[in-house]
């Protein structure tokens, strides 16, 4: 059975559609994307989840394993090589 899209409105006045409890305004989510960087090229689900845990940096998310990234509500496979792309990029891998 599908999910009933049901009409929101954010704070800044922008309609959308969400199927699901999540709160997020894609509106507002594409003109927060950053212009460069590893965070531009994820989804914004898992951009968020991320960024939730202060993950901003190549830095900070070479720290944890890929299982870790994983286990973040809103990051699935598809993300992993766009990060492990990134990371070789900077001479970098995830923690083992």
């Amino acid at each position: 059975m599908a999910s009933q899209k049901t009409l929101r409105i954010c704070e800044h006045g922008h309609r959308y559609y969400k199927s699901s409890d999540c709160p997020t305004c894609p509106v507002c989510n594409e003109a927060q994307k950053p212009q460069h960087g590893f965070l531009r090229e994820l989804s914004s689900p898992a951009r968020n989840a991320l960024l939730h845990q202060e993950i901003d940096t190549l830095e900070k998310l070479s720290g944890y394993r890929e299982t870790d990234i994983l286990a973040l509500h809103g990051v699935g496979p598809a993300s992993l090589p766009v990060l492990r792309q990134h990371l070789a990029r900077a001479g970098l891998k995830f923690k083992n």
